[in-house]
């Protein structure tokens, strides 16, 4: 009895322990960031026509303000509500950091 008493704290040790560590995962990027241009440059027309489709700043007949204009600038704030970048509107930081939020948004 004793040396079944003993070998209890090894039975419970050896069970609670993993069998082998989990394997490898790499976390799930947001679509957002999986979407987004690559090579694109901050105030190119193929950023500003990704954050468009982000925000559907221009309607499906195509109507809307002439991306990279402070019209558009003002209406990509307004989509964004509170998480909007407290920078001036249009400025490459102000683009910078909605380039940063759309990208993390799922």
């Amino acid at each position: 009895m004793r040396r079944y008493l003993a070998m209890l704290p090894l039975v419970l040790l050896t069970a609670c322990s993993p069998s082998s560590p989990p394997p490898e995962q790499k976390p799930p990027q947001p679509k957002a960031a999986q979407n987004a241009p690559d090579n694109a440059m901050l105030g190119s027309a193929e950023w500003y026509a990704w954050v468009d489709n982000r925000l559907h700043v221009t309607d499906a007949e195509g109507h809307g303000p002439d991306r990279g204009s402070d019209e558009w600038n003002h209406a990509v704030q307004h989509r964004l509500g509170q998480e909007a970048p407290q920078l001036p509107v249009g400025s490459p930081q102000w683009q910078q950091a909605v380039d940063g939020l759309l990208r993390a948004r799922p």
